[in-house]
């Protein structure tokens, strides 16, 4: 479980490609600390588990529906990527719940600077709509933001100067992919109704399912 609070930017090392297959070694220091092998690191809003790791380094396996599925696929030697560790018990929460799991790769379409923020403008494949909640979070990259605007199949956040040198959300450009995982209350939600055929929502409705 992740927060979307990215701790530091990596870079990657090296690529090794095999296939629909990649061996990642990926440059950090914070998340190094206190590192072991089997531990999560998500990198660019996908959980991966570390299989090795040195002084300056660690490294990672992309396995076929990974690579497929995310924009892991388009990183290149000397690639910028986000980079935070699993939530531990006694860490402070100052995101949103974040699996890891990437929903879909989204691909900038507007860019634009306002006063002190920048507004990024993404589109995503339309059977996501239902899951761009306003005003719900979305992890872009991993980086934990929120929907301000949304239409059919276009989402927008506002990116503060802190997210925009910190994360590589702040440095992509129109045409670029970005990894998108919807919020995870919000899908739990929609699956519990779809599942149960539910066409009206009560206050004892949900106190029997446990929300309450």
């Amino acid at each position: 479980m992740f927060t979307g609070i990215i701790e530091e930017l990596g870079r990657i090392e090296s690529i090794q490609s095999k296939g629909n297959t990649l061996i990642l070694a990926i440059q950090g220091k914070r998340v190094l600390e206190g590192l072991n092998i089997g531990d999560s690191i998500s990198v660019n809003g996908v959980c991966l588990t570390v299989t090795n790791f040195s002084q300056t380094s660690f490294f990672v396996d992309v396995m076929p529906e990974t690579f497929k599925s995310t924009s892991l696929s388009m990183l290149q030697r000397g690639s910028l990527v986000n980079l935070e560790r699993a939530l531990a018990a006694n860490g402070r929460f100052g995101g949103h719940f974040v699996t890891g799991h990437v929903d879909t790769v989204g691909q900038i379409s507007k860019r634009e600077q306002k006063e002190n923020a920048i507004y990024i403008e993404l589109t995503f494949p339309n059977q996501f709509n239902h899951l761009a909640l306003y005003k719900g979070s979305v992890a872009l990259d991993g980086t934990s933001l929120t929907i301000f605007g949304n239409e059919h199949n276009r989402l927008t956040v506002s990116l503060i100067p802190h997210t925009v040198k910190e994360s590589v959300v702040g440095l992509k450009k129109i045409g670029d992919q970005v990894n998108i995982e919807f919020d995870m209350i919000g899908k739990y939600l929609f699956s519990f109704f779809q599942s149960k055929e539910i066409k009206r929502v009560s206050i004892d409705l949900l106190k029997e399912n446990g929300f309450m």
